[in-house]
């Protein structure tokens, strides 16, 4: 396989874990104000994902350093023109970091319901803001013929865009809902199931509105299989729903994990084989040839992924299985 291609299929297997993994962490933080009734259900509800946050942002750094090698160019534009954007993902990650830290530092209730409210808003920027930067790549952002960006802030945030960010919103509560729902036990596990049922149903319209624009606003459509499998992300989703108001759980879970998979494969899939599209000249747009580096590059880099990330995978994999019981109140560490 050319290697150019390969890299490719790599960094978008990266955002699928990373859309997978931080999703449902995205999901627990922006629920957590809701379904935590007192202290010590909020403590459980953020035990939960207590040992698996830092590790499932370590896909996004890995995404990201993975562009700036295999694809300096792409990295470039992306970086300079979402520079804002970025900046504001960057933000909430790093508040919702310093509030998971800190906030058993201090027995104050307004101490810890500050930082609680840092988590949510941190989660929800998140939530919104990679779906508003996945769609802009997809539909295209002006870029010029030296491929640079030319745009603002504001030509970002265009209706398909503000869907888009929509969709990832309710799609990643829905799986933190879920995700609650299999964590913990009693009240908390039974809130969480009810909101799931409710957030999916919410969740639903917005995905196939969010597919109906894709129609109109990019050509992924003319991709068959792109447009196909954005479509099954719609139905992997009423099946998750139809599963969680079955109290199968686990299964809804599941479902819902592949409704991400999907739409982030539909989304990479319809912009093979460029990386970001010029909505100025189709010939501007950002290749996975223009945008590469050098092919000795590739193959070095190829080599050490092929070595590493099975280990890092292993290893992730043993965490969460150490870590695979239900949280209870018995089992707070503060």
């Amino acid at each position: 396989m050319d290697l150019n291609i390969l890299w490719f299929i790599l960094i978008t297997v990266l955002f699928i874990g990373f859309f997978f993994l931080e999703g449902f962490d995205f999901g627990v933080g922006i629920l957590l104000p809701f379904l935590g009734k007192n202290d010590i259900e909020r403590r459980v509800i953020i035990n939960t994902i207590g040992p698996h946050w830092d590790g499932n942002e370590v896909w996004l750094i890995t995404a990201g350093g993975a562009m700036f090698a295999a694809f300096p160019n792409w990295y470039a534009t992306l970086f300079s023109g979402f520079y804002l954007a970025l900046f504001l993902i960057l933000f909430a990650i790093i508040i919702r970091g310093v509030a998971f830290e800190f906030r058993s530092s201090d027995n104050s209730p307004q101490w810890r319901a500050t930082f609680d409210w840092m988590i949510f808003t941190g989660s929800i920027l998140s939530a919104i803001l990679w779906g508003v930067a996945m769609t802009n790549i997809v539909k295209g952002v002006p870029i010029d013929a030296k491929m640079q960006y030319v745009g603002t802030f504001f030509t970002l945030l265009n209706p398909y865009a503000i869907v888009g960010g929509l969709t990832t919103l309710f799609v990643f509560m829905f799986h933190g809902a879920l995700f609650l729902s299999l964590k913990t036990t009693g009240e908390i596990a039974a809130r969480a199931s009810k909101v799931a049922q409710f957030i999916g149903l919410v969740a639903i319209p917005v995905v196939l509105l969010m597919a109906g624009l894709t129609y109109f606003q990019t050509d992924l459509f003319d991709n068959l299989g792109a447009g196909i499998t954005l479509l099954l992300s719609g139905v992997t989703l009423v099946v998750a729903c139809i599963l969680i108001r079955s109290h199968k759980a686990g299964w809804a879970f599941i479902a819902n994990g592949v409704t991400l998979l999907l739409f982030t494969v539909a989304l990479f899939w319809g912009l093979f084989p460029r990386v970001m599209v010029s909505s100025l000249n189709p010939e501007w747009s950002l290749t996975i040839w223009n945008a590469s580096s050098s092919p000795y590059t590739l193959k070095i880099m190829t080599i050490i992924a092929l070595t590493m990330v099975p280990i890092v995978l292993l290893y992730q994999g043993w965490t969460y299985w150490v870590f695979r019981k239900r949280v209870t109140a018995k089992d707070l560490h503060y």
